[in-house]
């Protein structure tokens, strides 16, 4: 990526960090933060990081592209979660980049609950970033998928289908454990 200058975070002016385009959302009682942070520490509205997809795909034109929603939580003692929703662009073949977001909500009591409130926030996630991603990336060759924390191993396999099924509903490709690596890898990397 010759030519693009990453600044600082210090020289990010605040009214860019918190762009107004996309302000904090509050649905269904779900408190969205309204920035995402990159793997060096950078902070970035949902604009900047499509800003910064388009820019990494336009680097090489020529490979294929995996842009992918996951989110992973956990549990605290107090039964507070921590809900952690990564962005993953991948070079197929070569390398990638991600984005990262936190949000802390109230109690779940069963793993299913925190479950489908982790698939929620990626759809949630995915409609937000789809609807920039497909204006600013529409002449891009790039695909993308809703990765959930989910697998055929451990107390989540009973989840599967029914995970699966709320993604397909709302019209993207899902990937479960494996091979759901925005989930089970990056997000869970900040949780």
């Amino acid at each position: 990526m010759s030519g693009v200058r990453i600044p600082h975070r210090a020289q990010i002016p605040l009214r860019v960090l918190f762009d107004t385009a996309f302000p904090c959302a509050y649905r269904r009682g779900t408190y969205m933060p309204p920035t995402f942070h990159t793997s060096f520490g950078l902070e970035l509205s949902l604009p900047q990081v499509v800003r910064e997809i388009v820019r990494f795909i336009t680097a090489d034109p020529t490979r294929r592209y995996k842009v992918t929603i996951g989110t992973d939580s956990e549990q605290s003692q107090s039964r507070m979660a921590d809900f952690v929703t990564a962005i993953v662009v991948h070079r197929v073949g070569n390398g990638g980049r991600y984005f990262w977001r936190r949000t802390k909500l109230g109690k779940f009591h069963t793993l299913r609950d925190r479950i489908i409130k982790e698939v929620l926030i990626s759809l949630e996630a995915a409609e937000s970033l789809l609807t920039l991603l497909r204006t600013e990336a529409k002449h891009l060759d790039w695909s993308f998928e809703v990765h959930a924390d989910v697998g055929e191993n451990g107390e989540t396999k009973v989840l599967i289908q029914e995970v699966v099924g709320m993604i397909r509903a709302n019209n993207y490709e899902a990937r479960t454990k494996p091979d759901s690596y925005a989930a089970s890898k990056v997000a869970d990397r900040h949780v």
